[in-house]
């Protein structure tokens, strides 16, 4: 399964309808590299009920500071394009599969 990154162009209409999960990430954070075979699982397990897309902190300031990201790895669900929720840290794939149905 192929996750999309989004970056401050393409970041408001792709999230815009419907339900993400976002991976909030930077390409040098350890927990960030240890959570991407994770987040690839979650995908999977939710194919299309929820989309999954990842957004690197240093190529997306705007999006990043737009929402608040001071933490990575940080997930966040977005609900027709508005933050409802937010998990901060590395997690078990149990939790964030969790965390991404709790819409």
């Amino acid at each position: 399964m192929t996750i999309d990154t989004l970056n401050d162009q393409n970041f408001d209409s792709v999230t815009s309808d419907g339900v993400t999960l976002v991976d909030f990430y930077a390409d040098w954070c350890g927990p960030c590299k240890r959570m991407l075979p994770v987040v690839e699982s979650v995908a999977s397990s939710l194919g299309d009920t929820v989309k999954v897309v990842k957004v690197n902190v240093d190529q997306s300031p705007l999006t990043s500071q737009k929402f608040g990201i001071k933490t990575i790895p940080t997930f966040a669900l977005v609900k027709d394009g508005q933050i409802v929720s937010k998990l901060i840290g590395s997690k078990p794939e149990s939790e964030l599969l969790a965390f991404a149905s709790s819409t």
